[in-house]
Parts: C-alpha cells; structure tokens; sequence
C-alpha cells in the first residue's frame, strides 16, 4: 500500500464532529498510530526539488538567479567601448532584486506564469536601469556621453534584459511544475460546500499546482454526497490534529460556507499554527477587483499574508518601541513627575494604579497608570466598566483622563514587552471573557500585543463605544500590519492629544 492511500482514511467518512442531523461519527482514526512515517512538511506547495533543496527556497533563489543572469548578459552586450559590464551589473542589481522581491516576483504562486509577471518586471527593470545608468554616468564623469547615449543604452538594455529573463523564469516555472507532480504537499480544504468541493476536484486532476487535498474541515457538511472521495474531519477543534496527522503545511479557505464565522476561526488559527494559508473566494470578481492575478484552473486565489508577528518588519516594530518608549520616558519625566505630584496631592499615597489586563495570546499582566479615582474595592476596580462621569474624580483626575496623560506610566509596559506603541487597547480579564463570548472576533484581538493606541482608539472607538466595532477595527489592523500603518496611527493619536475629546 503507497504512503498516500495509508495517509487518507476510507472514503467519505466523517471522522469528527455531529452533522446537521445529530449523527455523531468517531474520530478514533486519528488517534490510530500510523505504520508507515509521512515524508516530512514542505511549503510552497512544491515539495522538495532534485538534490534536496526546500522548494520554498529553490523557487525564489531560481527566479533570482535568472534575473541575475539577464542582466550579466544585458550589460555584456550592451556595454560600450572601454565600459566595464561588471560595474552596470553591480549597480543594477542592487536596485532590481529589491525592487522585485518587495513586488513579490520572488513569491511562490499555485499558477505559474512568466508573462504574468513580465509586466511588473518591466516596471521595475525601468527604475532600476535608469538608476543604474545615472549612477555610473555621475561616478565615471561621462555626461556628455549620458546626454547622447543615456536613452538609447537604456533602451538597449530593458531589450536584452526582458526577454532573456523572462525566459529563465519561464525555465524555472517549468521546473517547479515538474517538481510538484512528483511529489505535491499535503493540503486541507476549509469548508465542504460546493466551491470546496470543485476546489479539491480541481486539486486532484491538476497535480501541476502542487497540492494534494486530503480532506475537509467543516463542522456542518451539508452538501457533502455520502461516499465522497475525501474525508469530513470535523470542527476546528481537531485542526492542530489533524495538521499534524497530515502534515499538512497548506490551507485553502472556500468562501460560501455554511458557517462563515466558524471558516474565519479556522482560518486564522491555521496562519498561527504556521500553515500557509490560501483564500478562494465564492466571488468570480474578486480577482478583478483585489488585481490577485493568482487563480486554480479558473478559481481566483488569494495567498494570505503571514501572522503580523512573524513578518519581516515585525522586529523593526519591537526596537522602535523599546527606543522611543525609553527616550520618552527621559524627555517627559518633568511631566511624569507633575502629574504624580497632583495625583499624591488630590488621592493620597499610591499614585500608581495597577490593574490586571489581558495581552497577546491571552497572557495577563499588570497595567501602570496614573490614579485618577480611589476604586472602593478591587472588585470594583476588576468589574466596573467606566469611571469618566464619577463623582469621586477630583479636578486632578478629569484632567489627566481627558488629556490622557494618566496613560503615559504604560511606557514602561512598553519597554518591558508587555505591550507595544500600537494594537489593540487592553482589557481586564472579566471584561475579556464577557466580550469573548457575546462577540466571537474579539479574542482574535490577542494575536499580537495590546498598545498603548490604536486603529480603534484613532476612528473614535473610546469609552461607551460599541465594543463589536472596536473588535473589527482591531483585526483589520492586525491583518493589515505594516509599518507604515503605524506610524499613520502615531500621527493621528498625537493630532488627538493635541485636541482632546476625553474618555
């Protein structure tokens, strides 16, 4: 029996979870210890390539090498008498390769396609090719010979460059295509409606995408015929199970699904048990619209980014926090010091408020302010939800909350790593449970750490506001992250201070 039919269990059998008419079926399947050991986990979906090199870096490395050779043999033939090609090499490529790679022309796609990517590469071959040529023009002191041959090398060399490259990647596609029929990756279907259904068909006859379905994940088949050739495994309960089982490195959300909020769910926990998650939407203008350019024999497909903690810029995001947290506790430590000399003043001793919070992953630490209210109890200060219009706040403390200077302690939950400049504000552990069980997106608002601002706080969510509308604006920025939506963020919070609304 081949490694694959001893991966997937018997045909059409729903292996975890009641269906819509209460039928449980067992799930002891999974459980059984396996006699023959699965090849090990690969991404991109292309397996491993001859020789043994990850195919998620043979890919990237093989469009790079091919654009490397299109210019060397670019700049060779274009170069004029007594230049140096090697010189326009060296000062192309350092501006191309970044350029494509932040395009995501070094990206692992499921439809491959060198004159999909041509135009993006001509763009950007433009840029870099000008700058290539200026440049070497200002270092040589040729300027007379850029004025008269500038336009015409530049010319000359998209002309070689182009079509050579787009021959290698055409080359390298070729080989990726091979190397995912001889060996695809092990993928698993969110969602067996209809759209999942054609999706995992379309998997199984095209074996040139590189993935091999191994069953659904859907707590409510309903449209599943009895007998189908791929396995119904339940919920999203057993998904950490059955990626494991599987080795499953590859996920595809189906739109259309009987529970959209349940495929949302398991979707992102899948992006952070490490898979690599593709979105196919029920929307055949979806590729139009979002210019995806990626598609399944047809099916417009979406690569979602990773978890925001786990892209590149992330660690930029940390250092920039412990820098600027600390400076700032130096620069304003003369208002630190005022702002507790007139909460000592109006409350007494204990100009400190700490209080429980819940952080990334549902962590619980302890959040510093200024105190603005004496609480009666702490169950007072654990359950209630707004003091703005107590009684018992002093002039001190309406201040302080209004120009939310009372905030400023929580730099040093900054430094420490408890929280970050931006994310989702956070909340008291019984507020968290309350909210985590009327409004199912809002625990997905501990995938990154709390901030001391955020999207919400900026679009006005502060205080009595809905706390669904805060939730959805929180998700939006931990899926959007990116640095620049942070800083967006900072500037429009210090146009807050500036103009103080209160909370």
């Amino acid at each position: 029996m081949t490694i694959d039919h001893e991966s997937v269990p018997h045909p059409g059998r729903v292996l975890a979870g009641p269906g819509r008419h209460g039928t449980h079926h067992g799930a002891g399947l999974l459980d059984r210890p396996r006699s023959r050991a699965l090849p090990p986990r690969t991404s991109a979906g292309v397996g491993r390539h001859r020789g043994g090199l990850p195919a998620r870096v043979a890919l990237p490395l093989g469009l790079a090498a091919a654009d490397t050779l299109a210019v060397g043999l670019a700049a060779a033939a274009t170069a004029p008498a007594g230049a140096r090609p090697v010189a326009t090499a060296a000062l192309l490529l350092p501006a191309l390769l970044p350029l494509n790679l932040a395009a995501g022309l070094y990206r692992a796609r499921l439809s491959l396609s060198a004159l999909d990517e041509l135009p993006a590469l001509a763009a950007r071959a433009t840029v870099a090719t000008a700058f290539a040529v200026t440049t070497d023009a200002c270092l040589t002191g040729h300027w007379s010979d850029l004025r008269a041959m500038g336009p015409m090398r530049l010319l000359a060399l998209l002309a070689l460059m182009l079509p050579i490259a787009a021959l290698g990647r055409a080359y390298v596609h070729h080989r990726t295509r091979l190397a995912r029929r001889r060996r695809p990756s092990p993928a698993l279907i969110l969602g067996a409606g209809e759209l999942g259904q054609r999706i995992a068909a379309v998997l199984t006859a095209r074996p040139e995408y590189g993935l091999r379905p191994v069953g659904y994940l859907d707590p409510d088949p309903v449209l599943l015929p009895p007998g189908g050739p791929l396995p119904v495994f339940g919920g999203r309960e057993v998904l950490g199970r059955v990626l494991r089982r599987y080795r499953v490195h590859h996920v595809l959300a189906t739109g259309g699904t009987a529970d959209d909020a349940e495929t949302l769910a398991a979707l992102r926990l899948a992006a952070r048990l490490g898979c690599q998650v593709w979105l196919v939407p029920g929307l055949r203008e979806f590729d139009a619209v979002q210019g995806v350019g990626d598609h399944l024999w047809g099916f417009p497909c979406m690569r979602l980014p990773a978890p925001a903690m786990r892209r590149r810029g992330w660690i930029v995001k940390r250092g920039f926090d412990i820098a600027a947290a600390g400076l700032g506790l130096l620069l304003i430590s003369p208002v630190l010091a005022l702002c507790a000399l007139a909460v000592r003043r109006e409350t007494g001793p204990g100009v400190l408020f700490r209080q429980q919070r819940t952080g990334v992953d549902g962590r619980v630490f302890t959040l510093l302010k200024f105190r603005t209210l004496r609480p009666s109890n702490e169950h007072e200060s654990a359950t209630r939800w707004n003091i703005a219009q107590d009684h018992r706040m002093g002039p001190a403390g309406r201040f302080l909350r209004k120009t939310s200077l009372d905030e400023l302690p929580q730099l040093w939950n900054v430094v420490r790593g408890d929280m970050s400049l931006v994310g989702p504000r956070p909340e008291r552990p019984y507020f968290v449970m309350r909210f985590s069980q009327a409004y199912p997106e809002y625990a997905d608002r501990h995938r990154v750490p709390a901030g001391l601002t955020g999207l919400a706080q900026v679009n006005g969510l502060r205080g009595d506001t809905s706390i669904e509308d805060r939730a959805r604006f929180d998700n939006r920025y931990i899926e959007g992250w990116t640095l620049w939506q942070d800083a967006k963020i900072l500037l429009r919070t210090a146009a807050l201070v500036v103009r103080p609304d209160g909370s």
